[in-house]
Formats: C-alpha cells, structure tokens, sequence
C-alpha cells in the first residue's frame, strides 16, 4: 500500500535543511573574516552569501545554484602602521557588516528551525497513522 505526496514534503523540508545549514555556514566565515584585511588575493576578504532558487518540479523545495562574492565597495579605515595601509594611513575593511550579519543568522536560524519543525510534524504524523492501524 503506497502513500502519494509524502516524499515530496519530506524531500522539501531536507533541502531547506541543507540550503540554511550552507547560510549558517557562510555567515559563520563572514563574521569570522570580518577584520581580514588581506586574503591569498592580497585584497581584503570579500562577504559571501547563498544564491537559492526553487527546483523545476511543482512545489520541489530549494536548490543552492552559487556562492556569491558580494561586490559592495571595501570601507576605508584610517589606521596608521597597519601592515595593508595606503601612503596616507587606509586600510580596506572587508565589506562585511556585523549588524547585517547577525540578522541574517537569526533569519537562517528560523528557516533551520521551521524545516525541523515541518519534519518534527511528519514523524508525529506516520507515528499517529502507525498507532491507528495497530
């Protein structure tokens, strides 16, 4: 006796599971890199954020299509006797922002969080289903 339609929720819930879990991941290395002033390409650390797009099947979840570099322009931060500063004193601040950052982590956190819960839900569901048919 087959079920139609549960493995596509599951399937879904999952994949919003893995494309939060990738932006937890991210933010993480964007708070971390918030000081880096100097990466292997000699330039300051540049933000980095998830591109997400739903899948082609109806209603399919969310796939992870790329890693984007955020292009926002460095801050120029005047700290004399820093080993990356200009003649003049600057220095190139990764575009990362801090505030902007821990909103994002609490939006990624939730979305985590509500994936659970809909997989939470499905367990509880089948686990009903099976008593009932005992």
């Amino acid at each position: 006796m087959g079920v139609d339609g549960v493995s596509p929720m599951v399937d879904i819930a999952v994949s919003g599971l893995r494309a939060q879990s990738l932006r937890l991941n991210l933010i993480s290395a964007n708070i971390a890199n918030a000081e880096t002033t100097h990466t292997a390409t000699g330039r300051p650390y540049r933000r980095q954020d998830v591109v997400l797009a739903t899948t082609p099947e109806n209603l399919g979840g969310v796939t992870v299509i790329s890693i984007a570099r955020d292009q926002s322009a460095f801050q120029s931060v005047l700290i004399p006797g820093h080993p990356d500063a200009d003649e003049q004193g600057y220095v190139e601040m990764p575009n990362v922002q801090l505030p902007t950052e821990m909103m994002n982590l609490v939006f990624a956190s939730r979305a985590y969080e509500a994936n659970v819960a809909v997989l939470k839900r499905y367990q509880d569901m089948v686990e009903a289903t099976i008593e009932l048919l005992r």
